[in-house]
């Protein structure tokens, strides 16, 4: 019963940021950006509890990177939205808040290792996102984030897993460090700003906007916490 529940708190794991999340700054951006190159992979440690005691670990999601015509592109599989890719402006933002966590490949990937990582990204997309067989290492028909991520790492023959549905964030981190086909890279602490007070408003406006602001952020990190969203 338990397993049941953990899985379904599980599946609903994912950047946790909505419409209303600014645009990173684009010092951030350039900052992350640097040393990226295809085959790079970004960790996220966000405020998930059901991933962090189901897997025993920090990271609650993982994408991929392609570099293609000097843009950088990543690749993800998250909840509701399913098998995707964005640019990697666009992924930082739906990733706040939270603490990116860069690893690179130790040695670049040959064009073949390139070719054969993008490749199986880009055959998955379309696919609906799913975590449940995490728990049977089976099959279905969706993909978690550490699934795709290890399926296109093992077709470029950069890894090898036995259940790679079993894989969660935090094992593949520990798989790629541990057997030295990644290095590690720089910690991004991503967090939203809250707006300035409204100064030029009655006091009562005031200590209304600052009640209002406290319970949103109340809400959010309760969500962030319990409905990993």
């Amino acid at each position: 019963m338990w397993s049941l529940f953990v899985a379904c708190t599980f599946a609903c794991c994912g950047p946790s940021a909505d419409a209303t999340t600014p645009t990173p700054p684009q010092d951030l951006v350039s900052e992350i950006s640097q040393n990226l190159q295809t085959g790079s992979l970004i960790f996220s440690q966000g405020d998930c509890l059901a991933v962090k005691v189901f897997s025993r670990s920090s990271y609650t999601h993982v994408g991929g990177v392609v570099a293609k015509d000097g843009q950088f592109i990543v690749y993800d599989s998250m909840n509701g939205a399913g098998v995707g890719k964005t640019s990697l402006e666009e992924y930082i933002r739906r990733q706040t808040p939270s603490t990116l966590h860069v690893v690179h490949p130790t040695a670049p990937f040959s064009s073949s290792k390139a070719a054969a990582f993008e490749q199986h990204l880009e055959s998955q997309l379309g696919r609906k996102y799913s975590v449940k067989h995490h728990l049977t290492g089976k099959r279905c028909d969706g993909l978690h984030c550490a699934e795709y991520m290890t399926d296109a790492l093992m077709n470029a023959e950069v890894l090898f897993a036995k259940q790679p549905p079993r894989v969660s964030p935090g094992s593949l981190f520990e798989g790629v460090t541990a057997t030295k086909a990644y290095q590690e890279g720089d910690h991004f602490e991503l967090k939203v700003s809250d707006p300035p007070p409204p100064l030029d408003r009655p006091w009562y406006e005031r200590a209304w906007n600052c009640t209002s602001t406290t319970c949103r952020k109340s809400a959010s990190q309760m969500r962030r916490w319990f409905v990993c969203r």
